[in-house]
């Protein structure tokens, strides 16, 4: 794992995830008002959508940049991948039980996280964007779950 991810990670676990989920403390993006509204939100095709091209896009330009490292993404993922499922267990465990999340807020936050670090593992070779954008929401406490509008237009929806 490179340092980079590993600071990413330290930078990831010494955040207090969704601490100010439903507080309206930012103009950037539309805030939502309940954990339901959320899993919605992260559940609907849309924003699944949304996510895949973002991680495709990110894919298309390590190829053009840089074969021989993209050859390398799978045995990173699988790499990160023990790091990470057990991490963003123990950081969603208080959410999933008090509010009974459905599966697929555990699969958002660990594909969000998988490639946050995933674009740091490339940084060298692709500058990270998309999901170091979620990893900023997550670190300030909130939970990025949705968009409004036509990518890129539009606005972010957070909890």
């Amino acid at each position: 794992m490179h340092p980079r991810t590993i600071a990413t990670l330290k930078q990831l676990e010494n955040a207090d995830w969704f601490a100010c989920v439903g507080k309206k403390d930012t103009t950037a993006a539309t805030v939502l008002s309940s954990w339901q509204e959320a899993f919605d939100r992260c559940s609907s095709d849309e924003w699944q959508n949304l996510s895949l091209e973002a991680a495709n896009q990110f894919c298309e330009r390590l190829v053009e940049r840089s074969k021989e490292l993209w050859r390398l993404w799978n045995d990173i993922v699988t790499e990160l991948k023990e790091t990470i499922e057990p991490f963003v267990l123990r950081k969603i465990e208080e959410i999933v039980r008090e509010h009974k999340s459905p599966p697929m807020f555990e699969q958002s936050v660990q594909w969000d996280i998988l490639h946050v670090c995933m674009e740091a593992e490339y940084a060298d070779v692709f500058p990270p964007a998309y999901f170091a954008s979620q990893a900023y929401w997550y670190v300030k406490g909130h939970f990025p779950c949705g968009w409004q509008g036509e990518f890129p237009k539009g606005r972010l929806i957070i909890y």
